[in-house]
């Protein structure tokens, strides 16, 4: 299903760029900006067999799109700025913001040389406790899982086992696809009890691979002293808040804001919601993020910022720029938010 989406989207951008029509859409838009979603940056092409590609894009790819929306005559601003645009009336330039999400170890040795040298403003949201060693980065390690196995026994909450083929990469995929959908469908806390019981079947080091995989708080240091840099909030345990009691929910935000200004000297006002999709996050975390003071919060909800969006700034949309779609002729699409707006890509 996924590859069939992704050839739909990839036929769409080639039309899109072929027809020249995101020139025409961003000169009528009244879209006022468009904030970018970014996690992984890596120099290496992904494995075959490796789902989580949409995650990571490559350091000249990224380059190269902060040098084109730039020669599209788009202005690279913080959030902070992009703010002030959207709540002021006075005329103003079109603009982009770049995000980074989970605080990968890649974004400090692959994206901020780009990003220095590209005198490019960015915000990090910070995971706090995946941080500290101690969370999972399920995605990544049910991939991880899924890749080193011909097959897979998992046994759900009622005792019942399923038995997967993961010899090929098709079945590979089709595994990873079945249990991605089944763990998004879960409350949270019987998703994390599964990925651990599929690590200890399977002998795969749930710590070892998040302190491998996400920066520490000494290599945080270095992007919170940045100047081009705005640390942000992604709450404590990366947990889709939607799916929590509001009670918890509300813990994982303010705790991951005590902790960076723990850590730093300074609160985060800027929140992005884990997955960020309509079932992670809705009004009730919206509401929650504007009732602790989060001047904005992110969602990963495809669109442009319009004046509107100043009613709404906890639940901000984005535009991914997703890892399978890395081809420079694409770049004037992903900059062009109204048409996301309109496709809900």
């Amino acid at each position: 299903m996924a590859g069939l989406r992704y050839t739909a989207i990839g036929a769409a951008f080639e039309l899109l760029w072929a027809s020249q029509l995101p020139w025409l859409v961003r000169r009528l838009s009244k879209a006022q900006g468009v904030i970018f979603t970014l996690h992984r940056v890596l120099p290496d092409d992904p494995a075959d067999f490796s789902p989580n590609a949409i995650l990571q894009v490559k350091p000249d790819y990224l380059d190269f799109v902060i040098r084109r929306v730039r020669k599209l005559g788009l202005d690279i601003i913080d959030l902070d700025e992009a703010i002030r645009r959207i709540e002021s009336n006075e005329p103003s330039g079109k603009f982009v913001v770049f995000t980074f999400d989970d605080a990968y170890r890649d974004n400090l040795r692959f994206a901020l040389p780009v990003l220095r040298h590209n005198q490019c403003p960015f915000t990090l949201y910070v995971p706090t406790a995946l941080v500290d060693g101690v969370g999972e980065v399920w995605w990544q390690a049910l991939e991880d899982i899924v890749a080193g196995q011909n097959a897979l026994a998992v046994t759900d909450a009622n005792g019942e086992t399923t038995y997967l083929p993961s010899a090929t990469q098709d079945e590979k995929n089709a595994a990873y696809d079945l249990l991605y959908r089944r763990m998004r469908a879960m409350p949270e806390h019987e998703r994390v009890a599964l990925i651990r019981e599929l690590a200890k079947q399977y002998g795969f080091d749930l710590e070892r691979q998040c302190r491998t995989l996400i920066m520490d708080w000494p290599e945080l240091r270095i992007f919170a002293s940045e100047q081009l840099c705005t640390i942000g909030a992604h709450t404590v345990h990366h947990y889709e808040l939607a799916k929590l009691p509001v009670a918890e929910a509300r813990v994982e935000i303010d705790q991951s804001v005590k902790i960076i200004k723990a850590q730093f000297g300074k609160a985060p006002v800027h929140l992005s919601y884990p997955i960020g999709a309509a079932s992670s996050a809705g009004p009730r975390e919206f509401g929650l993020a504007r009732d602790l003071g989060l001047r904005s919060a992110v969602t990963t909800r495809p669109g442009g910022l319009y004046a509107h969006h100043r009613n709404s700034l906890q639940a901000l949309p984005r535009v991914s720029l997703n890892g399978r779609f890395q081809a420079k002729r694409y770049v004037d699409v992903f900059a062009t938010p109204a048409l996301f707006s309109i496709a809900k890509v």
